[in-house]
């Protein structure tokens, strides 16, 4: 008898870790999926960012006035 007692209080154990796991997978992915959203947003940016550059002058050349 004593050994299903055992057994019955390992597997509670292995069910609550179960579900503790669970809960943080769970909470991970929400986090990956808004870190993901906020990359998209800033390459994004980047992007418009770098395109308004290109009529910029660089950075390294001379004023006119030189």
């Amino acid at each position: 008898m004593d050994r299903v007692v055992d057994l019955e209080e390992r597997i509670a154990h292995l069910t609550r870790a179960v579900e503790d796991l669970s809960d943080v997978v769970a909470r991970q992915t929400g986090e990956i999926d808004r870190l993901t959203r906020l990359v998209g947003l800033l390459a994004e940016r980047e992007a418009e960012r770098e395109a308004g550059a290109a009529d910029a002058p660089p950075a390294n050349t001379r004023p006119p006035h030189w």
